[in-house]
């Protein structure tokens, strides 16, 4: 039997992954769709990406953008020890719903 207090801490980060809106939730299926779950190897590739020349200023700006976010989702991540994917799936039958 659970305790309370983790049906508790599961709620918020079900509602927290509930909360993120489309690009957040695009960088999560990202992360586990092309980069084996790995937040450092989309950073790395987002990095890489940002690094070519000449720059494209829109892009430039979207991949600082994503790489803040990639951040924000991380941190949540490795605090609070869950998966935003399996968070984001669970709510849903046909997996994350973008």
């Amino acid at each position: 039997m659970r305790a309370a207090s983790d049906l508790v801490s599961e709620e918020r980060h079900r509602a927290f992954a509930d909360g993120l809106g489309k690009p957040e939730r695009v960088l999560v299926v990202l992360r586990d769709e092309l980069y084996g779950g790995s937040w450092d190897e989309l950073v790395a590739d987002l990095e890489a990406r940002k690094q070519r020349k000449p720059f494209v200023f829109k892009l430039n700006s979207r991949i600082e953008e994503d790489l803040a976010r990639i951040a924000k989702l991380r941190a949540y991540e490795e605090e609070h020890g869950v998966d935003l994917a399996a968070l984001l799936s669970a709510g849903s039958e046909e997996g994350i719903p973008l």
